[in-house]
């Protein structure tokens, strides 16, 4: 409890009485008036004399000092101004007197309220006939007011142009874990009148404020993506604003607690896109002219076949990167590449490599290897290398913009304080960037994501990774001016059959 602090009372005592006050008396020998108990009484509460008052109540309860203390005390009141109305005969021995008061209380400023001071003839004097509720009409019937205290430590979280998330957005699990990092304990009020047999009734609550903190996310790019999830469950959408690696949508419908940020799985032919890197790296031309047989065989090595053994025949690489062409890779990998030489173009498209995020995560890996039939399935995104759909999206984002960027979801600043490392931008060869971005567009004009419904502009790459046992996962990375994304349908089926559709759902829906 506070101090009790001094009532500074401001009292209209003349409104009491108006131009045509009377006395009441019942007959000489009653003591005094009305009128004049109650300006007695009413100049007694404003010079603060609660003993004084009680002198003028009959019979006043043993605690009635106490209360009044009290009241003040647990209400944080600073100070009361009461106004007097016009006293009102109710009888030969009854009066009464209306009067307006108000409250200033510490935390909610002005508090109005109004009451009646009643007055009878006792003991052949005019007294006050106190009860709880002349102190305010809340009082009554065993009636109490509380001034609780409530902890408050909230965050707020907003889309980047300072809007709340859209509802049911799918990236909740992501909001919640990261609120901790911006709540500050603050503290609120609430008045609460409590009467006996009846549920609590709040009066006037004052939460404070909480820290609001903005996200990369953008609410149009986040709604067009939970829309477009609403039919497909155990799926996620991942955008990322290519030219900042702004998280922009983070919609993540994964079941049995498997995360877009945080869980790798084989990436299937959307690996493709590093693979083409590193053999354009190795001069490759994407008019080259290849071989896409139905089945290939690694020398001494076993058989890979491509998507229903279809047999392309001959093909330049942009048009077997465009049709997805397995055997095509492998032959070329196997061929072309080390297995140190696909590792290091994996590390320099954010595989290895240390992500800040803000919220954690990682993006991808691709173990060394000394098996040449583990090497040529991880050419084609099978094998051990793994990936989480986050970086899959920054795979896009760096074919589109050049630059490999870290996806995040704060400002540059918060994430440092968050992760404690600082953000290193990888400058990608400019020539295999632009091929890239040639191969990733025939991929979606006439290749796996042609004639699928996306909108005009987009380029992309499907995935369809196989998973022993188990349906196949289906991804679909792309972007379309400065927004990639990845759309991953888990245990899904096919990339073109799967997450296409759902990609398409979400850039139509933009």
């Amino acid at each position: 409890m506070r101090r009790r602090r001094l009532i500074v009372l401001v009292i209209a005592v003349a409104a009491v009485f108006g131009a045509g006050a009377f006395a009441i008396t019942a007959s000489n020998r009653i003591k005094g008036s009305a009128s004049q108990t109650a300006a007695a009484y009413f100049q007694a509460w404003h010079e603060g004399d609660v003993a004084a008052m009680a002198r003028l109540v009959y019979r006043p309860p043993a605690d009635f000092v106490v209360l009044h203390h009290a009241l003040t005390d647990e209400l944080h009141v600073e100070s009361i101004q009461l106004t007097p109305g016009t006293l009102r005969s109710m009888g030969e021995e009854a009066a009464e007197v209306p009067f307006a008061g108000v409250r200033q209380l510490t935390e909610f400023g002005a508090w109005p309220f109004d009451g009646t001071l009643r007055l009878g003839v006792r003991d052949r004097a005019w007294k006050v006939l106190w009860a709880p509720e002349t102190l305010h009409p809340l009082l009554k019937d065993g009636g109490t007011l509380e001034l609780d205290q409530i902890d408050v430590t909230a965050a707020e979280l907003l889309t980047t142009e300072g809007d709340k998330i859209p509802n049911d957005s799918y990236a909740d699990a992501y909001l919640d874990e990261l609120e901790p990092e911006f709540e500050q304990a603050r503290s609120g009020w609430e008045l609460v009148s409590k009467v006996p047999g009846q549920p609590a009734r709040r009066l006037m609550t004052r939460r404070p404020e909480a820290n609001v903190e903005r996200t990369t996310l953008s609410r149009s790019v986040q709604a067009a993506a939970a829309r477009a999830l609403d039919g497909a469950g155990n799926s996620a959408i991942v955008a990322i604003r290519p030219s900042t690696g702004e998280i922009l949508a983070l919609a993540d419908r994964l079941e049995d607690n498997y995360s877009a940020v945080r869980d790798v799985f084989p990436p299937g032919s959307t690996f493709k896109v590093i693979t083409a890197a590193a053999l354009l790296r190795a001069g490759l031309d994407p008019a080259a002219q290849l071989r896409c047989p139905g089945t290939y065989t690694v020398p001494s090595h076993q058989p890979f076949q491509n998507d229903g053994e279809v047999d392309r025949g001959v093909v330049s690489f942009t048009d077997a990167f465009a049709h997805s062409c397995n055997t095509t890779f492998i032959e070329q990998a196997t061929t072309l590449l080390s297995v140190d030489a696909l590792r290091q173009a994996a590390d320099e498209w954010g595989f290895s490599r240390p992500i800040a995020t803000g919220i954690g995560g990682v993006c991808g890996d691709m173990p060394e290897t000394d098996n040449v039939d583990m090497f040529a399935a991880d050419a084609i995104g099978q094998g051990q290398v793994v990936a989480t759909p986050l970086c899959m999206a920054s795979v896009a984002a760096a074919v589109q913009s050049g630059v490999w960027r870290s996806p995040r979801l704060l400002s540059k600043e918060q994430v440092r304080r968050i992760d404690g490392m600082p953000f290193e931008d990888v400058q990608l060869d400019e020539g295999i960037v632009a091929a890239l971005r040639d191969m990733m567009a025939a991929v979606v004009d006439h290749g796996t994501a042609s004639d699928a419904g996306l909108p005009e502009g987009v380029s992309g790459k499907t995935g369809t990774a196989e998973v022993e046992g188990e349906r196949s996962h289906a991804w679909f990375i792309g972007f379309r001016d400065d927004l990639a994304f990845c759309v991953f349908v888990r245990n899904g089926g096919s990339g073109r059959a799967a997450a296409v559709p759902v990609a398409a759902r979400f850039l139509n829906g933009l």
